[in-house]
Order: structure tokens, then C-alpha cells, then sequence
């Protein structure tokens, strides 16, 4: 239709050669006229590559993750990759199924985030498969797997360490699920390093589940104790919010009452009145370099890598001295 060669035209749609001005002009009426659409499936049958990513998170609905996705997107565009995306739910059986189907899509690759790194059966699969893959959030334990993250103890026992400061000794813990997180485990671990640093024996932990985050009964429970907490150290944002909610619910003003801080720095922290204190991950940027990098695993063979990035502590309302 366009009155050249298969080959010019595939020139010009996948911008693999020289095309003169004029005559891409020409393909680019005729592509337009048509209709015509590039056959993916037939692509990768001929070249046995079908430059699609697979990328798996634990929930959608906490925004720590989308902040992640769009980096990995960034970098994929750039590089001419397609992702296909899956969440979890924080269930073991939702990521191996998940995993499963994008093995049977052909991903070269995967950028995964699962509940604990050295109980996955998802990555077994992995590994059996021969895919590459890198893990993203979950705290470094197996050195031969690429992985990104923070140092998810530190930041909790410095974030624990400045409530301290402050005068609070009461700090109640509100965990997302151990089960389902061992960012959790490793922010539990913080927090109990700090409370050991300044001598406080009593440990107040109460895990909820991250999809299901009410947690009215819990914070109620706490609070009709004979001493209840001055202040809370929640394991995400996400949860830390609800807190906060729960604790108006009962007729508590945050901070003049009782103080709440967070973890993972999503944007609508500071959006929030009081705004938000909280542990800062470096999100879309841990998604941007762990997307390069599994490319460049495919494309270039390089080794695994392991990188730890650093957090920021941020100021916000939530956190002021306990009431005297």
C-alpha cells in the first residue's frame, strides 16, 4: 500500500534503520488509513524474545507500592520493555500463582516484592525457571538474589529513638502481619532495639492485617488499659492513619493527647492534618534502579547486586511530647 519494501516499513515502524523523511511520511498515512497494529505475538515467535517484565507487589491500595511502579514503568518505557502487573494481597499462594502466570506469558524477567524472602516458594520457581529476578523492599537475606531495600531497622529504631527523646515511654507498636511482611519483622526488631537502648522492659505489639485496615478494636483495647500508650509507632503510613482515626473515634486529639508516627513516607502523609511523621523509603527511585538492573541482567548478564538505599526521618504534627 505504501509502495516500498516489507523491510523499509519495518525500518520505520520499529525504528531499526534509515528511513528518508518522505517516505515515513508515507507509511505513517498508510498506518494511520489502515488500522494497522504491530503483531506482538508474531514478534516474539520470531525472535523468541517477548520484552515484557513481570512485576508483582503485596496491595494496590497502599501507595508505597504505586510510588514503586512508577519508576519500574519509567524505566521499562525507556528501554523498550513492557510490564505486566499483579498483586498479592500479602498471600504466599497469590504470589506463586502469580508468578506461574507470568512465567506462562513469557516474562523475561520479574520485579518482585513477596512476603518473607526465605520461605517463598514463588522465588523457588524463580530460580528453578532460570529467571532473572529482583526483590524490592524485602530487607537483603540471601545474598545470590538481586535485591533493593532500606535498612528497615535502623530507620524503625531511629524513629522509635526519637519519640524517646521526647519523653514518651509507653509506645505501643501497631504491626502489619508478621506472617505477611517481613519488612514488619525487621520493624519490630527496631523498635525493640529502641526501647532496650533507653531500658524500657515493656513491649506493647499488636499485629492487624494490611488489607483489613480497621483498627478500632485494637487501639480501644489499648486504651482502657490502666496505663495506655502516649504514643504509637505504626509499621506503615497506611496503618498509621487509620490510627489516627480510630484514636478521634475514641475522643482522642492527636498529638495534644497522644502521639502517632508512621512508616514508608507516602505523599499524603504530609497532606494530612497533623501532618505525618515518618521513616521515608525512597520508593519510585528503588523501583527505577531495580528495573535497570534486571534489564541489564537480561540484556548484559551482569551479576546479582544487593542494594541497601538510605531512609529520611520526616517531621510532621503527629509527633510532639507526651502530656504531662
Amino acid at each position: 500500500m505504501a509502495g516500498v519494501s516489507v523491510a523499509t516499513v519495518s525500518r520505520a515502524v520499529n525504528g531499526s534503520g534509515p528511513v528518508s523523511l518522505e517516505t515515513r511520511a508515507i507509511i505513517d498515512r498508510v498506518i494511520n488509513e489502515s488500522g494497522f497494529r504491530p503483531n506482538s505475538i508474531g514478534r516474539q515467535l520470531k525472535t523468541a524474545r517477548t520484552h515484557t517484565i513481570g512485576v508483582l507487589v503485596p496491595s494496590l491500595k497502599n501507595p508505597i507500592f504505586a510510588d514503586a511502579v512508577n519508576g519500574i514503568e519509567c524505566a521499562a518505557q525507556n528501554k523498550g520493555y513492557n510490564v505486566l502487573l499483579a498483586s498479592s494481597g500479602y498471600s504466599t499462594d497469590r504470589e506463586s500463582s502469580a508468578v506461574d502466570t507470568f512465567l506462562n506469558s513469557r516474562v523475561e524477567g520479574l520485579v518482585l516484592t513477596v512476603a518473607d524472602e526465605e520461605k517463598s516458594q514463588a522465588l523457588s520457581s524463580l530460580s528453578s525457571a532460570g529467571i532473572p529476578f529482583v526483590l524490592m523492599f524485602n530487607p537483603v537475606k540471601n545474598s545470590s538474589y538481586s535485591t533493593i531495600s532500606i535498612d528497615n531497622r535502623k530507620a524503625a529504631f531511629e524513629l522509635v529513638c526519637q519519640m524517646l527523646k521526647l519523653g514518651h515511654r509507653r509506645i505501643a507498636m501497631i504491626a502489619g502481619k508478621f506472617s505477611e511482611s517481613d519488612r514488619s519483622i525487621e520493624r519490630q526488631a527496631g523498635y525493640q532495639d529502641a526501647l532496650r537502648h533507653y531500658g524500657i522492659d515493656q513491649v506493647l505489639i499488636t499485629e492487624v492485617g494490611f488489607e483489613n485496615q480497621d483498627v478500632s478494636e485494637q487501639i480501644n483495647a489499648l486504651h482502657e488499659a490502666k496505663n495506655p500508650p502516649t504514643a504509637y509507632f505504626c509499621s506503615t503510613d497506611v496503618i498509621a492513619i487509620a490510627t489516627i482515626r480510630a484514636l478521634t473515634q475514641i475522643g482522642k486529639n492527636v498529638p495534644t493527647d497522644v502521639s502517632v508516627v508512621g512508616f514508608d513516607g507516602i505523599s499524603v502523609g504530609e497532606w494530612l492534618t497533623p501532618s505525618l511523621t515518618t521513616a521515608v523509603q525512597p520508593a519510585e527511585q528503588m523501583g527505577e534502579w531495580a528495573m535497570q538492573h534486571l534489564i541489564e541482567r537480561i540484556d548484559e548478564d551482569v551479576p546479582v547486586k544487593n542494594l541497601v538505599l538510605p531512609h529520611q526521618l520526616r517531621q510532621g504534627e503527629s509527633l510532639v511530647n507526651p502530656p504531662i
